[in-house]
């Protein structure tokens, strides 16, 4: 790290305090977003940071000029946390950069127009990404963890800030997906539902009026929250409405929104074409799928252990295990048509005895009041049309529809 001269120094940090003023004075957010933007590491950022730690005395420029001297509380806590970041000590400047970010909702409470939007936009994805690099410093130096928590509670004050009547409203969607993508990344997202709630029953709202890319991140999260709850019909809604929304160029959007709808289209027998999972890069689910079409109860358990962590990192195990009745539903739907093919007449009764050899072809030790147990299970649920006759072992098939298809709707519970 090469520090530049005195005077150097001193020209760079006057050079940013009068963008500063003159992004605020002309209202020019593009630039003045640009100078808060810490994690692109900028080279002019990074200069100024050096400047900064060299000159080491940036308050006085700032308190000399009463151009300057009015940002005061904003420029201060903003120059400490870009000197620190850019000597690596993390925590000090998630400090720094959080009494900068209150010090300019302060400000931006009294602009009546909503102008400065975009600024607060990257204040809030800056103070989420920095509070997640302070945790780990805190982690492996044997520390609790705690700033991620804190700029969730920063994000909520500023999206009470947004949340009234007027223009600045349209950036609370943006500033409710940084509070998810928090929520998500602590383990706490029991408390989205305030936000959702907000959002999705104030008057003052208009959902269609926020910008299009908050709307698809909105849908994304609160689509994966309604398959955390199981409730697959409103998870295909809100995923189906980010995938048909999401700019087809984002393949890595894309592919992260069918990691969740992919499952829980599987949920309600909708089974995704080979193409679109080799596309994109999507493979895990390639003998889901396949067991799903051979009713192979031995291939689906093969793919769950074979790509457990991954399923159990996205959250989507429990969905993909719970698809074992449509399995079963398809070997027996295959049995029924073999045994149609052999004898017509008879192809309505099927012995439970041949469930169970089948099962064994497919190295899956069952006996026959496990199968029984699961038959009864399947004619429950509304997979399969019949009923049971004890005494003999034969599960008695519907001579119409003996199979329901799914038709997009979720297996009974």
């Amino acid at each position: 790290m090469a520090y530049p001269s005195m005077g150097e120094a001193h020209r760079r940090i006057t050079d940013y305090l009068n963008k500063f003023c003159d992004a605020v004075s002309y209202q020019d957010v593009a630039s003045l977003a640009q100078l808060f933007s810490f994690s692109s590491n900028s080279p002019s950022l990074l200069s100024l940071a050096d400047a900064l730690n060299f000159f080491q005395d940036a308050n006085r420029l700032i308190k000399q000029s009463d151009k300057f001297s009015q940002f005061g509380e904003i420029l201060a806590p903003l120059f400490r946390s870009l000197q620190s970041y850019r000597l690596g000590n993390l925590v000090e400047a998630y400090h720094a950069f959080e009494k900068f970010a209150n010090a300019f909702i302060q400000e931006f409470r009294n602009w009546e127009s909503a102008w400065a939007l975009e600024a607060l936009y990257v204040i809030a994805y800056e103070i989420r990404v920095l509070a997640e690099r302070a945790d780990r410093e805190l982690s492996s130096n044997g520390k609790s963890p705690e700033k991620l928590k804190g700029a969730g509670s920063f994000l909520m004050k500023v999206f009470g800030v947004l949340a009234g009547k007027g223009p600045k409203r349209v950036g609370a969607l943006y500033v409710t997906c940084q509070l998810f993508k928090i929520y998500f990344k602590l383990g706490t997202v029991h408390l989205c539902r305030s936000v959702i709630r907000s959002i999705e029953t104030a008057r003052i709202f208009d959902f269609e009026e926020f910008p299009r890319r908050d709307k698809v991140t909105y849908m994304y999260y609160t689509g994966r929250l309604e398959v955390f709850n199981e409730n697959f019909p409103a998870a295909d809604n809100k995923l189906s409405y980010a995938l048909t929304h999401c700019n087809p160029l984002r393949e890595a959007n894309i592919r992260m929104i069918l990691k969740y709808l992919i499952p829980v289209k599987l949920s309600l027998g909708i089974l995704p074409k080979t193409c679109l999972l080799e596309k994109y890069n999507l493979l895990e689910y390639n003998d889901v799928v396949k067991a799903l079409k051979r009713g192979d109860l031995r291939l689906l358990r093969h793919a769950l252990q074979e790509h457990e962590d991954q399923f159990l990192r996205s959250g989507v195990y429990l969905v993909l295990e719970k698809l074992e009745l449509q399995v079963y539903q398809r070997l027996v739907k295959k049995i029924y048509f073999i045994q149609k093919q052999k004898d017509p007449s008879k192809a309505h009764q099927l012995k439970l005895e041949v469930i169970v050899k089948a099962l064994k072809w497919l190295e899956m030790d069952m006996d026959l009041d496990e199968v029984e147990c699961i038959m009864t299970i399947l004619i429950y649920k509304n997979l399969v049309k019949g009923y049971f006759a004890h005494k003999s072992k034969v599960v008695v098939l519907s001579k119409q529809d003996p199979f329901p298809k799914l038709n997009g709707k979720p297996v009974n519970s």
